[in-house]
């Protein structure tokens, strides 16, 4: 891709093109550093995105259902009229660096839809539940019309600080019964939840999650929730079979015209687009030096050489010196 092309391709992302989108988002995840470059124009091109939409962050421990969720819950979102765009962010291998990117294949009946995007992204080994460029890709859906953006994150506990950093609701769910889990991450979900979900509530796991509904209602007495003037609410569902989805959505808009009327919307906004310049040049220094074969070659040397037969002092200034060249 040429500069000559971004702003056609800025032009047709605004018009809601989704080949266009698709292509957008994967110039963003590029790590390539002339693909960098377009990115920065093309972000630059398309609109800033205004309080209209809502960003809604959906984690939870692995098997707990977090795609089959979003295909039930997507259905009462798009009955509002709303556009629906899901990102999905699948772990990548510690091995290969690959991911099976599979959460599409879960939501048969969105993927059908034609005011529903789903873009399945791998992490890259991020730890913080997103990829590095989930809000770059953000900022492209918004920029395309789509007013309700899920994002589905690799997983749950202490690391998924980065997820609701970037986006103004945090909705986690939970698996019926779990009490091994409710006392290794209730601590680290309630610092982060706006609203908690108990799902897989049917058939024989139905008493089970009522009684863990109760114990997290205990649980959150005693700890302050992050939104001022709200009170997380603890409900239950079966995203199989379809029940108590709607009265998730609802509580969702509850929380979002909570939000906008108490100006704490606002506030957010603001608060994630510093937290987000704060981490592109964070990213920015990264892609420099992974960009760099030169140094890649030196801190691999790092494997068969011990670390004091390194000029540690030469080398970081060598590292230093190429990230400002990088910068200018």
């Amino acid at each position: 891709m040429k500069t000559s092309d971004i702003e056609l391709l800025a032009q047709s992302i605004t018009s809601g093109d989704r080949k266009a989108i698709a292509n957008g988002i994967t110039l963003v995840e590029s790590t390539k550093e002339e693909d960098q470059a377009l990115a920065e124009q093309l972000l630059s091109k398309l609109k800033t995105s205004t309080n209209d939409s809502i960003r809604i962050g959906i984690s939870g421990p692995p098997g707990v259902g977090k795609s089959t969720f979003i295909e039930a819950i997507g259905h009462p979102v798009l009955e509002t009229g709303e556009c629906l765009a899901i990102l999905a962010i699948d772990p990548s291998s510690s091995i290969s660096g690959g991911s099976i990117l599979g959460d599409k294949t879960r939501m048969e009946s969105l993927s059908r839809s034609k005011n529903t995007f789903i873009r399945p992204s791998p992490s890259g080994g991020n730890l913080g539940g997103v990829n590095r460029s989930t809000r770059e890709s953000i900022s492209i859906l918004e920029a395309a019309g789509y007013s309700v953006i899920l994002i589905e994150t690799v997983g749950v506990g202490q690391a998924e600080t980065e997820v609701f950093e970037m986006t103004d609701i945090f909705l986690v769910l939970l698996s019926p019964g779990g009490g091994d889990e409710l006392q290794g991450i209730k601590r680290g979900i309630t610092e982060l939840a706006d609203i908690l979900v108990v799902n897989k509530s049917d058939g024989n796991l139905l008493a089970t999650s009522k009684s863990t509904v109760l114990d997290y209602k205990n649980a959150l007495k005693l700890l302050k929730p992050r939104i001022k003037q709200w009170t997380i609410p603890i409900l239950s569902c079966s995203a199989l079979q379809k029940e108590g989805i709607n009265e998730v959505w609802d509580q969702i808009l509850e929380l979002k015209n909570h939000l906008i009327n108490t100006g704490q919307l606002k506030e957010k906004r603001q608060r994630q687009n510093e937290i987000w310049l704060k981490n592109k040049k964070k990213n920015l220094i990264l892609a420099a030096i992974e960009s760099d074969e030169t140094l890649i070659d030196k801190l691999s040397q790092t494997k068969t050489t011990q670390w004091q037969e390194i000029k540690e002092t030469s080398f970081l200034s060598d590292v230093i010196k190429k990230i400002k060249e990088k910068m200018k």
